[in-house]
């Protein structure tokens, strides 16, 4: 849940971090290549960062937003931190975008590029780019004045994002009695023709319509009875996708939950169902999760993307220690950019997702071995030509023969370094789940909700399965068969993993193909 600081408090975090700012702007150890800074990731350049906000496509650059603290390495009074890139990949920080005022401070939203100045806010020359948040005001908070605490707002720009101007008559959503109530996310209903913004109001979603995008009706609420409800619903985004060699398409409500993950704390689930422009419907109950893993959190699409995909972006964290981690100038980074796809799986519907496409930009040196066998464990790529380097992991199993009596019970990788700290993936062949340890991947001491272990149901049927395991400096991302199960943790170890490890238990597997691909950074 996202911690509220007193207001009385701002001058006293602004007089601090100018203090220490003097002291260490000269600082190496505050530059890009401080321990366990992200080198493939996006993260702030100083200061404290969670949720991704207003992504959307406009004029040839892809902006992220995002919610920032720029004062400390500690959640405080939220601002939109900015960063725009021509590729997905390689970002470029802008000054902060949004600052709190006197409505409170700036909670995260979304943004829509205004293409014909429906809000009259620019003109057909130049439309504007219109961003969405809540007001988040921590004077109501105090006062006991639960209903005022979160409203939606509007701010606007006319430069590509450079400059925003806040809209005169904010709020454009004022509280309907709901404590929580924020994370605004706008989309186009193009059969209806309206926009439609969906709000997150404890462990609802509620959608709203506007011609104009500043006048909303409200329309209808979906939730109750619905997914999960350990935790406040947050975070939500609504949009089309069609489901992979067919030409049927179908609706995806993502809703972020904290807390609730299977994987304990934050987690991201997701409905697949249809929208009319007025209601969202399903006749799935249960939810399904779009990463098993402990740290991807307040993920949402790109909105206006020039080339018809759907591309997903999270924060790489859990609220169960965020703020916690042993980093110094900064804290918390962004996952991957992610395609998502949608398949149909006998009478369900799964969610995929694959690295972007535009990650093949940072590959370097490239080491590929074809037809191993393994059959208890097996060292691969020695040498250590990757220490210390991002790479890109790539893993063919042959499964053909589940079946088999010497198939074995469970095979996987192990990633480690020479002080014995690993971290381990697998998958287990009797009980039919995807797992990661961790339990053993740092030697920090910072939280006791950190060391952990995460699984993810799932049928293997095809007869060769891939993964793709992303590595950079604190964090592992791995996309499992081909990116139907994906698990995100965060890692951080004394040094770099520097040895890979293929392992089998009670049995052997061949691997028609490994393939291992240096990172160039991003900075």
């Amino acid at each position: 849940m996202k911690k509220i600081i007193q207001l009385s408090l701002i001058a006293l975090v602004f007089l601090m971090f100018s203090c220490h700012q003097k002291q260490s702007e000269h600082d190496p150890g505050s530059k890009y290549s401080e321990k366990y800074r992200p080198q493939i990731h996006f993260s702030p350049e100083k200061g404290w960062m969670n949720d991704p906000n207003g992504l959307v496509y406009h004029d040839g650059e892809y902006h992220l937003f995002y919610q920032h603290h720029p004062y400390s390495s500690m959640w405080g009074p939220m601002h939109w931190g900015h960063a725009v890139s021509n590729d997905l990949i390689h970002w470029k920080h802008l000054p902060i975008a949004l600052y709190p005022d006197s409505l409170g401070y700036i909670f995260s939203g979304s943004a829509v590029s205004d293409s014909e100045n429906r809000s009259g806010l620019g003109t057909a020359d130049n439309p504007p780019l219109i961003a969405f948040f809540t007001y988040h005001d921590p004077v109501a908070q105090d006062e006991g004045r639960e209903f005022e605490v979160q409203q939606q707002a509007v701010a606007y720009s006319t430069d590509n994002g450079r400059s925003w101007t806040k809209y005169d008559n904010n709020p454009v959503v004022k509280n309907p009695g709901i404590r929580d109530f924020r994370d605004p996310k706008v989309v186009w209903h193009p059969v209806s023709e309206r926009w439609i913004m969906c709000v997150a109001a404890w462990q609802t979603i509620r959608f709203y319509s506007s011609a104009n995008l500043l006048d909303w009706t409200f329309e209808s609420e979906f939730g109750e009875g619905f997914g999960s409800k350990e935790g406040v619903w947050e975070c939500p985004d609504l949009f089309p996708l069609k489901i992979n060699d067919t030409g049927e398409t179908k609706w995806l409500l993502i809703v972020n939950i904290n807390p609730g993950n299977p994987a304990g704390g934050t987690g991201t689930q997701y409905f697949v169902g249809d929208f009319d422009g007025t209601h969202f419907t399903t006749i799935q109950r249960e939810p399904l999760w779009l990463d098993y893993g402990k740290d991807n959190y307040a993920g949402v699409t790109w909105s206006n993307m020039p080339d018809g995909r759907r591309v997903l972006i999270g924060w790489m964290n859990n609220w169960e220690y965020a703020g916690d981690q042993p980093t110094l100038h900064w804290s918390g980074s962004a996952t991957l950019p992610r395609e998502l796809g949608l398949r149909k799986v006998r009478d369900n519907y799964l969610l995929t997702s694959r690295p972007v496409a535009e990650l093949r930009k940072l590959y370097g040196k490239s080491n590929k071995i074809r037809k191993l066998k393994v059959n208890g464990s097996r060292q691969i790529f020695e040498g250590r030509m990757f220490v210390g380097s991002p790479v890109e992991i790539e893993l063919t199993f042959d499964v053909s023969e589940m079946t088999r009596m010497d198939f074995p019970g469970k095979f996987g990788l192990r990633l480690s370094n020479r002080l014995g700290e690993h971290y381990t993936i697998g998958y287990d062949n009797i009980v039919k789940y995807y797992y990661a340890d961790r339990t053993h991947a740092t030697s920090e001491d910072f939280s006791p909700l950190f060391s952990s272990m995460q699984y993810a149901p799932y049928l293997i049927e095809s007869e060769r399965v891939t993964w793709k395991i992303i590595l950079d400096w604190s964090s592992v991302e791995w996309f499992a068969s081909d990116g139907d199960v994906v698990i995100t943790n965060l890692v951080y170890p004394t040094e770099h993993f520097d040895t890979l490890e293929l392992f089998t238990e009670e049995g052997w597997i061949d691997l028609p193909e490994a393939k291992i691909t240096q990172l160039t950074p991003i900075w």
